[in-house]
């Protein structure tokens, strides 16, 4: 009996494990909901929440205030916008995050701003 229990238990483990890893591995938060104001937003409106998520998560990251990042973030929520094609816009509209190749492009505008890597 028990070692007919031991490939079950072991299966149901690695089953578990294999569900935890996929969600951790998500970027988008579970209880997340896309604004729907992203769909119509211009581009200088969308330009402008990059540099405010910039300003919140950078003030975080590196415990001073959010108005002493304005200009870093500035660079980076330009730079970024300027760099994503318009696949990547859309996709940023439909989901409220950047997509992979958007990402890749924000954080070359992190490190050319000299700003701080967040963890992912």
């Amino acid at each position: 009996m028990r070692s007919a229990l031991r490939p079950v238990l072991a299966a149901l483990a690695i089953a578990a494990s294999t569900h935890a890893a996929f969600a951790s591995a998500s970027n988008t938060p579970t209880q997340y909901e896309v604004d729907p104001a992203l769909k119509t937003a211009s581009m200088s409106e969308l330009q402008s929440r990059v540099r405010q998520a910039c300003s919140v998560t950078q003030a975080k990251l590196q415990n001073v205030s959010e108005a002493s990042l304005s200009r870093k973030c500035d660079c980076y929520a330009g730079r970024t916008m300027r760099t994503l094609s318009t696949d990547e816009v859309q996709a940023y509209r439909d989901t409220g995050v950047f997509n992979d190749g958007a990402r890749a492009k924000a954080v070359t505008a992190i490190d050319a701003c000299k700003l701080q890597r967040p963890q992912i």
